[in-house]
């Protein structure tokens, strides 16, 4: 049996929406009824490393080589693979989704997790400033009105994420995982605390300190390049801490000692607020992520957090779904990515840009189809201290 015919089988079997493939012969063959959603393009005749154990590691390969191209939007293409992936019935389906056997789950040393964090925010501040909102927040922003541009929900987001930790005037926050500054920036100007942010990447390290300059926030912002396991608790401890989006890089022998580290560094009665995307399966990331995007990145379950914050014996006061959130925002980015595409080939390659392509409309489609949320937890150090009966306060103008 030809490549080709073992791939239209699987096809065959594909439900949802109708969808055509056009082989490498210029043969186009549509799937299903109606209208179709998408048209895959397959280029290469070969296509015999479709038929591993690892497809999506191929896939994503052959798109970013161009031996696979989809007229259409991609995240379509993987929304209906995530529906079929009950077709996984062994190496020769295209559908399978395979994972890394150990991506996320060894312990990597400092060294090592300063190298994965480079990989990829270190890529350049040129790069992401080209599609992330003027406060180069690269997180889930929060759109409370349907209508409310990337820039608004950004600004909405932080000052949700903040107003969670009912910082007073004074107050010593720490923000884990700062990125470029945004939230160290608007706690320091809007809610006049302390801020500290801490990175691992040079470039945001750089961004973030020229933004509190230009600012003049200097004498209650500023941002160190350290990682947070070097935090000595003798130099300083934290009324309030943030950490947006920088757990997922810990890795799951690590999340412990990121949940102990937080409760070292918090005073007592000190409030934490959480950020991270969850996995509603407990297992490692694919490996074409781990190869390409983020190196070394693990995704917990609800559960799984949940339970290493009440071994550290924090108490949970909040959790807050906002995955619908988060694809409105990839969605976003990809609207603006697609706009500044000539410059990011200017910068890399072409290769690049499909890569990056393929990254945030895949992402967009696993947070469509509920396979990945992102989870707000505030938890306590003990009694907190002034926590409001209820939600209220956060909504008010």
């Amino acid at each position: 049996m030809q490549p080709w015919q073992m791939l239209d089988g699987v096809f065959q079997r594909v439900s949802g929406p109708a969808f055509c493939v056009e082989y490498a012969n210029h043969e186009q063959k549509q799937y299903g009824e109606g209208e179709p959603l998408f048209t895959l393009v397959l280029h290469d005749p070969r296509l015999s490393d479709f038929f591993t154990d690892d497809i999506t590691l191929a896939f994503g390969e052959a798109y970013m080589d161009g031996r696979i191209d989809v007229r259409g939007d991609l995240a379509d293409v993987v929304s209906l693979a995530i529906r079929n992936a009950s077709l996984a019935d062994g190496p020769s389906n295209l559908l399978r989704t395979a994972v890394s056997k150990t991506a996320g789950f060894a312990r990597r040393s400092l060294q090592r997790q300063h190298e994965d964090v480079t990989h990829h925010y270190d890529l350049g501040n040129a790069f992401f400033s080209l599609w992330l909102d003027e406060s180069m927040t690269y997180s889930c922003a929060y759109f409370r009105n349907p209508a409310d541009t990337l820039e608004q929900a950004q600004i909405t987001k932080l000052d949700h994420s903040l107003k969670k930790l009912r910082l007073k005037p004074g107050e010593a926050l720490l923000d884990i995982g700062c990125g470029w500054g945004s939230a160290v920036l608007r706690a320091a100007s809007r809610f006049n605390v302390r801020a500290t942010g801490i990175t691992l990447s040079e470039e945001q390290c750089r961004y973030g300190e020229e933004s509190i300059q230009k600012a003049g926030l200097e004498g209650r912002a500023r941002i160190r390049r350290e990682h947070y396991a070097t935090l000595d608790e003798g130099d300083e401890s934290f009324d309030k801490v943030i950490s947006i989006g920088m757990m997922e890089h810990v890795g799951k022998p690590h999340l412990a000692e990121f949940a102990s580290v937080v409760k070292r560094l918090l005073k007592p009665g000190g409030l934490a607020l959480l950020h991270l995307i969850t996995c509603r399966f407990t297992g490692p990331v694919n490996s074409w992520t781990d190869k390409y995007i983020f190196p070394g990145g693990y995704l917990p379950t609800l559960p799984e957090i949940a339970g290493c914050l009440n071994d550290a014996d924090f108490r949970i006061w909040d959790i807050e779904n906002l995955g619908p959130h988060y694809r409105r925002t990839l969605d976003c980015w990809s609207e603006r990515y697609e706009r500044c595409v000539h410059q990011v080939r200017g910068m890399y390659d072409e290769r690049f840009v499909r890569m990056w392509r393929m990254f945030l409309r895949g992402c967009s489609a696993a947070f469509r189809e509920g396979n990945l949320d992102v989870h707000q937890l505030l938890v306590s150090k003990g009694d907190p201290n002034d926590l409001p009966l209820t939600r209220e306060d956060l909504y008010a103008e």
